[in-house]
């Protein structure tokens, strides 16, 4: 049984964005090579943070939502916290609310998008 997870990783600031999308890609190719299913991907940007972190108080945000086995996740996680480009990520485990939440958010964003290119 697969679950469903959702990560936000946040990396240092300095990259440029062609070093910060190389960082992302990287990730993504573990995640798929260890057979996850990427369900959604959201670039936020690069955002200022609520406290210093390395000291430095912006970093890039990105979130991945993702179906895996459970056992899968530490291998990733033990990948974010070598990579000295990563300043924080959080992984957290979606329940059925969560999934339907998201899944809702982006079905509006899509109409919202939808009725602007009309307008």
């Amino acid at each position: 049984m697969s679950n469903q997870y959702e990560t936000v990783f946040i990396m240092t600031p300095v990259l440029s964005e062609e070093q910060m999308m190389d960082t992302v890609t990287k990730f993504k190719k573990i995640l798929t090579d260890n057979g996850y299913e990427i369900v959604f991907e959201n670039n936020w940007g690069l955002r200022k943070l609520a406290y210093p972190i390395q000291k430095k108080n912006t970093g890039f945000y990105y979130l991945i939502e993702f179906k895996s086995e459970g056992d899968l996740i530490n291998k990733v996680e033990t990948e974010f916290r070598r990579d000295e480009r990563i300043m924080r990520f959080l992984t957290v485990k979606l329940d059925k609310h969560a999934i339907a939440y998201n899944e809702k958010k982006r079905k509006n964003a899509a109409l919202k998008k939808e009725e602007e290119k009309v307008a």
